[in-house]
């Protein structure tokens, strides 16, 4: 075959693979992503119901946060991990939760952890795409929309 034929092949091939990607609709990507951010969240609110003596502890020597005292931020913190995952799994409010998220996780990066940015930096990009796409076509967001008479929720 000569080097033409085989780049010509492989330029379609990568082409092909391009278009078949880019069809893949977005209420499908949403999916592991409001899973993905869900399930760190929940298990972080979780631990800290498991022992709420060593989390008030947590808050007071670790974590240290300015303006709010350990009494306040803990239970503030246990209830949107507990609440906005729950949200996120529904796709219920998948914008304003991620916004939360999203706000928690910087708090988290400046205050607490600054040292875990590479950690925090994958959870904002993903809080940022549901943030700034929703919760995508399968979510009760979109029910609502459509129950609403809006519009259909792209992918």
């Amino acid at each position: 075959m000569p080097a033409t034929s085989v780049k010509t092949a492989a330029l379609g091939a990568a082409r092909l693979a391009v278009r078949l990607l880019e069809a893949v609709p977005y209420s499908l990507l949403a999916l592991p992503l409001r899973a993905a951010v869900a399930t760190v969240f929940w298990n972080s609110g979780m631990t800290k119901l498991a022992n709420w003596d060593t989390t008030l502890t947590l808050f007071s020597d670790e974590y240290a946060l300015p303006l709010l005292p350990p009494e306040i931020a803990a239970p503030i913190a246990a209830g949107i991990e507990l609440s906005t995952p729950v949200l996120l799994v529904l796709g219920l409010l998948v914008r304003p939760a991620s916004a939360v998220l999203l706000g928690m996780t910087t708090v988290i990066e400046v205050f607490v952890y600054p040292q875990a940015w590479p950690v925090h930096i994958q959870w904002a990009a993903m809080l940022l795409v549901l943030l700034c796409r929703g919760g995508g076509a399968i979510s009760l967001d979109a029910l609502i929309w459509r129950r609403l008479g809006g519009s259909a929720t792209k992918g």
